[in-house]
């Protein structure tokens, strides 16, 4: 059976209306504050006018910050051609002036979207610091040796569980992992464990980079990088940055 998009949507707003309303009306007053006032994130404060090194600067205080348990702990969206988004945790592993490199398989449900619609976004959220950074642009493989350079510098157990896991497929129970992990151990028994050739790098390529700092009145604040070439109507605006950037201020 197939709907028309107005009958799809008079069927969801039918099942909405018969909802029950949710017991806990604590739930939406559920706040914290943040930075006050006379702690802001402005413009002629800017530790760099180049947003890799801003970041570079911002990833630092986290990884000092002992309730940061994770920094490199990101948010990865991705989306199929048609526009269907998805979204899980990754974890960054390296960084530089061209990009922001993370490593999955292939197969994985992340890894086919990026196959068929090559561009991503990545946010990081640092909660102890009211931090968050956005990162948005194309993405790119990274070279195979640069896969395998890293691959080799994980742990045992988690090069076995590259080989293990067809991530995203089904699979009956957790004793199939258990079981596929037994023989993998075997099979590699005395032997380096290689790089699965479905298992790869990818790099974003930052077109844009925003930098958030939250504030207790919410009226946070947000200054967003961009490619001088990409400014586009933005360009009254913006402000001269360096290495090829330019920024400008967003509302809360």
């Amino acid at each position: 059976m197939t709907f028309s998009t107005n009958s799809f949507k008079q069927i969801v707003r039918r099942l909405f209306i018969n909802l029950p309303r949710m017991a806990d009306s604590n739930f939406a007053q559920k706040r914290v504050a943040y930075r006050s006032n006379d702690d802001l994130f402005l413009e002629e404060n800017l530790e760099s006018k180049d947003p890799i090194k801003l970041f570079s600067s911002w990833f630092q205080n986290a990884s000092e910050c002992s309730d940061v348990r994770q920094p490199n702990a990101a948010c990865l969206a991705t989306a199929t051609k048609n526009g269907i988004p998805s979204a899980r945790f990754v974890l960054l592993k390296s960084y530089d002036e061209y990009g922001f490199t993370f490593y999955t398989n292939s197969c994985s449900r992340k890894g086919r979207e990026l196959e068929e619609n090559p561009v991503a976004a990545l946010t990081i959220y640092w909660d102890p610091l009211n931090r968050s950074v956005r990162i948005e642009g194309p993405v790119v493989k990274v070279s195979e040796s640069e896969s395998n350079e890293y691959f080799r510098t994980r742990p045992r157990s988690s090069q076995i569980g590259a080989h293990v896991s067809h991530q995203s497929s089904v699979i009956p129970n957790r004793d199939t992992l258990k079981k596929l992990t037994e023989n993998i151990i075997m099979e590699f028994e005395n032997k380096d464990v290689p790089r699965p050739s479905y298992w790869n790098g990818y790099k974003i390529l930052p077109h844009n980079i925003e930098f958030w700092q939250g504030q207790s009145d919410r009226l946070h604040d947000r200054i967003k990088f961009v490619r001088s070439e990409l400014a586009g109507e933005y360009q009254s605006v913006c402000k001269l940055g360096e290495n090829g950037w330019a920024f400008y201020r967003l509302s809360p």
